[in-house]
């Protein structure tokens, strides 16, 4: 396994972090595909071995059972100052006021359930999972801030907002005297790369971390185009972020994949692992050859010539996955 600084920190993670959302009780929250905790922590231990010491999960994740699987695996697999874990706040955790957002109540109240759910005094990595138009980015801040000075948190990150508003926090954040964000988490990969444009310029210059989601988009990357899955059965958000202009980018990995011998999604992933910037994508899995893929993808390099022909058939789209 290779290892980076995320962003300006001194903080080394794996070029690869598990995403964590494909596991929780599928019985719990929105997504049924989700493994359980058996069938999750033999993933989470493989990745252990190979190296692999960034976690990112969120407490929204099957509604706090992902922490709570992932919490108990890395505590018997791992010690706690091996790994990198990582959260997410944000999301409706229950019906009614306060139940979600970023409001100085709900960051305060979420971060002290997901170190209960994760079992451990505090996380690594703790983010920002959308951008909160309801609640003063002032608030926000503050009460992250005050989270990192209470030791309930290393670092805190940002997720899926447009640049300006990424601006707007980093600058408060400075002009205030808070801690401010050292990582993004946002919608990047072959099948959209709006991300080119602003935000990642923007992490560039400001020494910002960047782990993408998705970078599979979603396994549309890994299979024929018109391939279903479970989870694209019952994946309704998925179903936004894609259209069928994308079948020759599709296409266009199957090609590059079958001459090089290896499998789609190392191709994929390895493309999203040589853009500039890129610190280390989330790749989530649920069967072991996910996980095998992933790690084979970190010393698969791409010549000019596959990186153009990955790229060529891209055309401009809408930012979505805000």
């Amino acid at each position: 396994m290779q290892y980076v600084k995320l962003g300006s920190t001194g903080l080394d993670v794996s070029r690869i972090c598990l995403g964590c959302m494909s596991f929780g009780e599928p019985d719990r929250g929105n997504h049924q595909w989700t493994l359980d905790e058996e069938a999750s922590r033999p993933l989470i231990r493989r990745a252990l071995e190979a190296g692999v010491n960034f976690f990112d999960t969120a407490n929204v994740y099957s509604l706090g059972s992902s922490e709570e699987i992932v919490g108990r695996a890395l505590k018997d697999f791992a010690r706690r100052d091996e790994v990198v874990i990582a959260t997410k706040v944000h999301g409706t955790m229950r019906p009614g006021p306060n139940g979600g957002g970023l409001s100085r109540k709900v960051i305060l109240t979420e971060i002290d359930n997901s170190l209960r759910r994760l079992g451990t005094d505090y996380v690594d990595l703790y983010q920002i999972h959308r951008w909160d138009p309801h609640t003063p980015i002032e608030e926000t801040l503050e009460a992250l801030h005050d989270v990192v000075r209470a030791g309930k948190a290393r670092y805190i990150g940002a997720s899926s907002m447009f640049a300006w508003q990424f601006a707007k926090a980093q600058y408060t954040a400075e002009r205030n005297g808070w801690t401010r964000f050292v990582s993004m988490q946002n919608h990047y990969n072959l099948l959209n790369r709006e991300e080119e444009r602003e935000m990642l310029p923007l992490c560039a210059d400001q020494g910002v971390g960047v782990i993408p989601w998705s970078p599979l988009a979603r396994g549309r990357l890994t299979r024929p185009w018109d391939e279903a899955t479970a989870r694209t059965e019952s994946d309704v958000f998925g179903r936004t972020l894609y259209v069928d202009e994308d079948r020759a980018i599709v296409d266009a990995v199957a090609q590059v994949a079958d001459a090089r011998g290896v499998s789609r999604a190392q191709v994929a992933l390895a493309w999203v692992l040589q853009r500039p910037g890129i610190t280390a994508p989330i790749v989530g899995a649920t069967k072991p050859q996910h996980l095998e893929d992933a790690l084979a993808a970190v010393d698969l390099s791409l010549s000019p010539d596959e990186v153009e022909r990955l790229q060529k058939s891209y055309t401009v789209r809408h930012v979505v996955g805000f």
